[in-house]
């Protein structure tokens, strides 16, 4: 495989494997689908990624098809590929995602994972805010729970992109889009403390555009981000993964199970297309009868 074709690779599996938190098998199954169409383009003369076109993918679509492979197989290269091309889109590698829109059959879709209240509550009360990085960390799981960011836009936030009169923040999201993403109280008065009492202590003088920064001075990394944040959750002795994206999906579920409408919610996470968002409508069956209990005529009028 050419080198200009693999250094994209390993750096899309890096991101995933720390902004998703995803099991080994399947980032290792990322991995060959991926390499798999490397090999396939570089067959046909694709010495970059931004030379793949439609046509390309297509064929390649096609190829594993009559190799006979399972559906479920090639609904997860569909997948790998799809997710590839956002990234590569996202990081500037290529102008145009040359992905055609095919379907997914095969592939089930995974219902994400999300933390109840009480485990969020203990997670965000870990960090120890008589501490420097106590302070740090709790300001960084405070705005991520608060604002459902994905991780890549929590590290690399900007100081002049958080109004802490409005209590919002300016986000660059997929695609360069910009969003305005509301935070809390709880979030504020994190922030405001971490502002004030640690980051002005780790710039020792020096001057920094990075919101979040390490002890020495320098931007947050998104691999700093999640071994604090897996520090933290073993600390608050949660038994279940914890990932930047758990916290994420919980910020979306517990909208929507507290009654946030489905746009505003598309809005916040900044997805572009709102059947993205509608995998986060999977309430539980005991939320939906307490629903159905408050708000039904009959229900309320019996009293029970």
């Amino acid at each position: 495989m050419k080198e200009s074709l693999s250094p994209q690779i390993d750096s899309f599996l890096d991101a995933i494997t720390v902004e998703k938190g995803l099991a080994r098998n399947t980032v290792e199954a990322y991995s060959r689908d991926l390499n798999r169409l490397a090999n396939f383009l570089k067959v046909r003369g694709v010495q970059a990624w931004e030379e793949s076109r439609t046509a390309h993918l297509r064929s390649f679509l096609s190829a594993l098809r009559a190799r006979k492979l399972s559906a479920r197989s090639i609904a997860r290269a569909v997948v790998s590929a799809r997710q590839f091309y956002r990234f590569l889109e996202k990081e500037e590698q290529i102008k145009e995602n040359p992905m055609p829109q095919v379907s997914n059959r095969g592939g089930s879709r995974k219902l994400p994972h999300v933390l109840g209240a009480d485990d969020i509550g203990k997670l965000l009360s870990q960090p120890d805010p008589a501490t420097a990085l106590g302070l740090r960390d709790r300001a960084m799981l405070e705005l991520l729970y608060a604002s459902g960011l994905r991780v890549s836009e929590l590290v690399s936030l900007q100081a002049h992109q958080v109004n802490l009169d409005g209590n919002y923040l300016i986000v660059k999201g997929k695609g360069a889009k910009e969003r305005q993403v509301p935070f809390g109280r709880r979030a504020r008065e994190s922030l405001v403390r971490y502002l004030t009492e640690t980051r002005r202590k780790f710039l020792r003088g020096r001057t920094s555009a990075h919101l979040f920064i390490t002890r020495s001075g320098k931007s947050m990394t998104r691999q700093g981000f999640w071994k604090a944040l897996k520090h933290h959750a073993l600390a608050a002795g949660i038994e279940t993964r914890v990932t930047p994206h758990t916290l994420r999906h919980s910020f979306a579920t517990h909208l929507l199970e507290g009654g946030a409408d489905l746009r505003s919610v598309q809005s916040m996470l900044g997805h572009a297309d709102i059947s993205t968002t509608q995998i986060y409508t999977h309430v539980t069956r005991s939320h939906l009868k307490e629903v159905h209990r408050k708000y039904h005529p009959r229900e309320r009028a019996s009293g029970k």
